[in-house]
C-alpha cells in the first residue's frame, strides 16, 4: 500500500459493555490489516471498558431519544430496536457526509436483528458485513438482508475469546478491509434494467433481451430468482434502483405461497411498483414449486410431478386449482401500484421443462393458469397474449417491441451508449 493511500474507515458495531475483548480484538485486526476502526458502541446499561468513537448515549440520541429512556423502554427487546435504529441512522449519516468506508457487526440473535438494519440502512456497494451466532439461519428473513450483505458464523465465540473465535473475527475483519480497498461502486453512468430469470437452462430469454438492451445503451442486472435474487431484486427496486424491469420469472411468488425456504419474502412482485418504476411482467416458471431436494416433499405435493434439479433443489408442479390460486394473488399484488406495467402471457408454456415429453408437462394446469390470469389482471396492466413459449424467440421479441415503445413514449428513459 503507498504511504499516501487513505485508510480504510471501518465501522465496528457491537455491545461493547458485554464484548469489549471481541471488538477490541477486531479493532486491532482492522488495524494491522491497514483500516482505522470507527466504534460504535451498542450497549444498553454500562459503558464499555474503552472509549468508542460514538457512545450508547450518541446512539439514542440518533434515535431521537436518550439512554435514560431507553433503558426505561420496557423490555430487552424495545430498547434494542431503539438502538438498531439510532445505530442505523449514525451509520448512514456518517457514509453520507464521507467518514466511513464500510461496516462490521457482531452479535448473538439481538445483536444480528440491529446489524441487519444498520445494513440494510446503507445503499448497494457500501461494504458491509455481519458476523453472527444465527449466520445462514432461517431465523432470518429474507427481507432483513440487505442485497450484498456478506456474513460469517460466529464459530465457538458467544462468551470470551478462543481460537476459533480469533480465527472467525480476523478473516471477517480483513476481509471487510480488503473490500473497502477494493470495491466498485455500482455506477456506470447508463441507465440501469433489472431482469428475473431461473437459471439458464429453464428460462432462456436473457440470452437474447440482455444483449438486445446492452446494444441500446442499457445495463442488465439479472436475478437468480431462488428466493436470495429475488430478495436482491425486490430491495433495489424499493430504493428506485431500476430506470425499468424486466420482472419474467414469478416463481417466487408460488413458493412464498407455499411456504418453501425458497422465498424472497412476502413482498415479492411488489416493490418496482411502489417505487414507480415501469414494468414488463411474466409468468415465468410459476407453475412450479422449489423445495430444498435434501427433505422429503409435504404431502401435499407428493404425487406431483417433479424434478431434481441438482442436490440442494428440486421442483414439483403446483395443481391446477394451486395456479388459479396463484394468478389470482399475483392480481392483487400488481393491483396495488399505478406503474406502468405489461403483463406478457405466453399461451405454449412457462418453462422449459414444461414441453412436451419433458417431467413438468402439464397442459391442464397451463389451461388452469391461463384461464384465470385473464381474470385477475386488474385493469391498470396491460395483457399481451404470446401464442408461443416463453423460451421462444418471439415472446424475447414481443417483451423488446414493449420496452422500445416506452423508450420511444418517454416512459423509460434512453439508453447511453
Amino acid at each position: 500500500m503507498s504511504p499516501s493511500a487513505p485508510l480504510s474507515r471501518i465501522v465496528v458495531i457491537g455491545t461493547g459493555d458485554t464484548k469489549s475483548d471481541e471488538l477490541q480484538f477486531m479493532a486491532s485486526v482492522i488495524d494491522e490489516a491497514g483500516g482505522l476502526p470507527v466504534m460504535i458502541d451498542v450497549s444498553i446499561l454500562d459503558d464499555p471498558p474503552y472509549a468508542p468513537d460514538y457512545s450508547r448515549c450518541d446512539i439514542a440520541k440518533a434515535a431521537g431519544t436518550s439512554i435514560e429512556a431507553i433503558i426505561a423502554s420496557g423490555d430487552e427487546n424495545s430498547a434494542m430496536a431503539l438502538m438498531a435504529k439510532g445505530a442505523a441512522t449514525l451509520t448512514r449519516d456518517l457514509y453520507d457526509t464521507g467518514q466511513i468506508d464500510g461496516v462490521i457487526m457482531l452479535g448473538g440473535t439481538m445483536g444480528t436483528d440491529l446489524a441487519l438494519d444498520v445494513a440494510a440502512a446503507l445503499p448497494l456497494g457500501v461494504p458491509k458485513f455481519v458476523v453472527s451466532t444465527i449466520a445462514y439461519s432461517h431465523l432470518i428473513p429474507p427481507e432483513r438482508i440487505a442485497p450484498d450483505l456478506m456474513m460469517i458464523l460466529w464459530a465457538g465465540g458467544l462468551f470470551g475469546l478462543n481460537g476459533i473465535c480469533r480465527s472467525v473475527l480476523s478473516q471477517a475483519c480483513g476481509a471487510v478491509v480488503g473490500a473497502a480497498k477494493h470495491c466498485t461502486k455500482p455506477k456506470s453512468g447508463r441507465p440501469l434494467i433489472g431482469m428475473t430469470s431461473l437459471g439458464s437452462s429453464c428460462l432462456k430469454y436473457m440470452k437474447y433481451v440482455k444483449p438486445e438492451l446492452e446494444k441500446r445503451g442499457y445495463d442488465v442486472a439479472v436475478f437468480h430468482s431462488t428466493g436470495m435474487g429475488g430478495r436482491a431484486f425486490e430491495a433495489i427496486a424499493g430504493q428506485n434502483g431500476f430506470a425499468a424491469v424486466f420482472d419474467l420469472c414469478m416463481q417466487e411468488v408460488s413458493n412464498h405461497h407455499y411456504g418453501t425456504v425458497v422465498t424472497s419474502g412476502a413482498d415479492r412482485l411488489e416493490n418496482a411498483g411502489r417505487a414507480g418504476i415501469p414494468q414488463i411482467v411474466a409468468p415465468g416458471a410459476v407453475d412450479m414449486v422449489d423445495f430444498q431436494a435434501w427433505q422429503d416433499l409435504p404431502a401435499i405435493f407428493a404425487d406431483r410431478p417433479y424434478h431434481a434439479h441438482n442436490r440442494l433443489l428440486g421442483s414439483v408442479t403446483s395443481s391446477p386449482e394451486g395456479r388459479r390460486e396463484i394468478a389470482r394473488l399475483i392480481g392483487r399484488k400488481l393491483a396495488t401500484t399505478e406503474a406502468k406495467i405489461a403483463f406478457l402471457l405466453p399461451l405454449g408454456g412457462l418453462q422449459e421443462w414444461d414441453k412436451p415429453d419433458e417431467p413438468l408437462h402439464d397442459p391442464a394446469g397451463l389451461d388452469a393458469f391461463l384461464d384465470e390470469i385473464r381474470r385477475a389482471l386488474p385493469s391498470t396492466v396491460t395483457l399481451q397474449e404470446v401464442d408461443a413459449h416463453i423460451n421462444s424467440l418471439a415472446f424475447s421479441e414481443k417483451a423488446l417491441e414493449i420496452f422500445d415503445n416506452w423508450v420511444a413514449e418517454g416512459v423509460v428513459p434512453e439508453g447511453r451508449p
